[in-house]
């Protein structure tokens, strides 16, 4: 006997076999054992292999996929746009980012997707970003941070900070060194705002106390409300008499961290690695005419990550049994944070809502990125003038 005779023998009988009782499909092997001559254990496989194929044939149960894969690729761009962060911090600026890019005829999808991403829930969001980051490479850094012998005229704080204003925010530097700390290096100054989590840099050539004094006397002037505290760790750069000295002649509190107690600063580290690290990476910048522009991109990255990228804040913590149980507020931006607060006043929220209104985060991230790799492109291009001397 042919296979196509035994292929049509099985067909025919494979649906009452599937139905069928003990007995019957006894009898059902019976038969097609007769006919084609196979072991009775042999025809039982067959059946099976040919249920499994029907059972791929047959048309998929439950939902229809709604999220179909153009939705994906709009999420992705919006993702892009909002520097690839998580899809919890994500999903409440969707409108807002979507709306911006219709307004600026940057965005190319068709409403039936543009509707259906709206709609999409957070915890679809998450899942969707999760499959887009499962890319990324976790990258460590060196720590530059040597404790001064003069800590003891700066005061320890360890909190709470729930009840600071704006205008108190922990401070930190992050130095651009790559494998090794040897020689001059550009260090990066970041201040965090605790209250509204308003961020603000200023890059310098290494960490002298003046250039460090500078560096936030150009971030007090870049964040929109009065600097009335800064907390830094035990560096060098922070704790000595220049820095003490301009805090005490513009009447700014200044508290530290204790030593080794990174989490006296969880705020402004965060963003060390969020945004500093994240943006520039790891790599070695050691050419001082590269500042200027680093600074240039910070400028527009403070924009773009202040108006347009939300963040959490812890609210809670309650420690049940060996751990510890966090919640956390709404993800909003520090811009509506700002908005939200009482303590600022309306004329700069008004002067904010103004800024905000002309901005587009595409545009902002697309000139970011262009900037960055300016940035390497030049220090790379001086590194190697500089060893043909």
């Amino acid at each position: 006997m042919n296979m196509t005779t035994k292929k049509d023998i099985f067909d025919r009988y494979l649906k009452e076999y599937l139905k069928a009782d003990k007995q019957r499909k006894g009898e059902i092997l019976t038969t097609v054992c007769d006919i084609t001559k196979m072991h009775k254990k042999a025809a039982i496989r067959k059946f099976k292999k040919l249920q499994m194929r029907h059972g791929r044939d047959q048309e998929k149960r439950g939902r229809k996929t709604y999220y179909t894969p153009d939705v994906s690729v709009a999420l992705r761009t919006v993702w892009e746009a909002g520097s690839e962060i998580c899809g919890e911090l994500l999903h409440p600026i969707i409108e807002e980012y979507v709306t911006i890019l219709q307004r600026d005829k940057m965005w190319d999808h068709p409403q039936t997707t543009t509707v259906k991403l709206l709609r999409m829930s957070e915890s679809t969001t998450k899942r969707r970003v999760g499959e887009f980051m499962k890319s990324r490479i976790p990258c460590k850094g060196k720590s530059a941070t040597n404790p001064s012998k003069l800590k003891e005229i700066i005061p320890i704080f360890t909190g709470p900070w729930e009840d600071k204003p704006p205008g108190f925010g922990q401070v930190d530097t992050v130095v651009h060194c790559g494998n090794s700390l040897i020689g001059d290096l550009i260090y990066s100054v970041n201040y965090t705002d605790v209250s509204t989590l308003w961020v603000s840099f200023s890059a310098q050539w290494n960490k002298g106390q003046k250039a460090t004094r500078n560096s936030l006397l150009r971030i007090a002037e870049k964040v929109p409300f009065p600097i009335k505290g800064i907390h830094p760790d035990t560096g060098s750069e922070f704790i000595n008499w220049v820095l003490k000295k301009w805090c005490d002649e513009e009447s700014i509190e200044m508290t530290r961290s204790r030593p080794n107690h990174k989490n006296d600063n969880a705020y402004v580290e965060q963003k060390n690695g969020h945004v500093i690290r994240r943006f520039l990476g790891y790599s070695r910048l050691d050419q001082r005419e590269v500042v200027k522009l680093v600074n240039e991109m910070y400028d527009l990255l403070e924009i773009y990550l202040n108006h347009f990228v939300p963040s959490k804040k812890l609210i809670e913590k309650v420690r049940v049994g060996s751990k510890y149980v966090r919640k956390y507020d709404k993800a909003k931006t520090a811009y509506s944070r700002v908005l939200l607060d009482p303590n600022v006043s309306m004329k700069i929220k008004g002067q904010l809502i103004r800024k905000h209104s002309q901005l587009n985060p595409l545009l902002l991230k697309k000139r970011i990125d262009i900037l960055i790799e300016q940035i390497f492109k030049l220090n790379r291009l001086l590194r190697e003038q500089n060893s043909d001397i």
